[in-house]
């Protein structure tokens, strides 16, 4: 598996030195015969045993190789990583996600919320509010293991909470994703299960906090 991480680093090195669509049509061989297959495949690999360890269905995407670049001052067409998503489909209002990724220095696999729809925000920060011990717990273990969570999204904690609050860090969040580059693996599967293992107590609890 981890001559698959070389061949995407390769073809992406080589991409982001020639981002133009007639690099790409004379080069995208490799993304359509290679590195795709190798991702619906994985993605197909992974989604039972995801669905058996949240008990949950799951759904599984692999991001189009174009950007969008309608509002980006960056209009170069293509993208230099592979990224990977399954999706927990539970019962609730929003759903966590597990990904993975390869880009061009790092391969990480991840977990998380991108951005909490409005009563989930609402409900995250009264959960951060009211089981902050619980909550602080599972990031301190996840930290703890290597993993690393995105900044909070604001400044300041909200004013409805004390500035000093011990869930300050949470409180200023307005989503969760959390992750780690798992490095070149031999066994890509099993490293990336054993990821998203150690990551299912944070989606875990999201998933309590949109149902809520």
């Amino acid at each position: 598996m981890s001559d698959i991480i070389k061949t995407a680093r390769a073809f992406y090195s080589d991409l982001h030195a020639n981002n133009k669509k007639d690099w790409w049509d004379e080069n995208r061989g490799t993304y359509d015969d290679v590195l795709k297959p190798f991702a619906l495949s994985f993605l197909d690999q992974l989604a039972p045993q995801l669905a058996d360890l949240s008990d949950t269905t799951v759904k599984s995407k692999l991001f189009r190789p174009h950007r969008d670049v309608r509002f980006s001052k960056d209009k170069t067409p293509y993208k230099t990583h592979m990224n990977m998503m399954w999706r927990l489909e539970a019962d609730a209002p929003q759903s966590p996600v597990f990904f993975f990724g390869i880009g061009l220095d790092y391969v990480t696999a991840g977990a998380g919320m991108m951005g909490f729809e409005k009563p989930v925000l609402e409900n995250w920060r009264q959960f951060a509010d009211l089981d902050h011990k619980r909550l602080l717990g599972i990031f301190d273990d996840l930290k703890t293991k290597g993993y690393g969570f995105r900044e909070p999204a604001l400044k300041r904690v909200p004013n409805a909470y004390d500035k000093d609050h011990p869930a300050g860090e949470l409180l200023r969040m307005k989503g969760v994703v959390c992750s780690k580059d798992i490095g070149t693996p031999a066994d890509l599967e099993g490293t990336v299960m054993a990821a998203f293992k150690e990551l299912w107590p944070l989606n875990a609890l999201l998933i309590q906090v949109a149902e809520a």
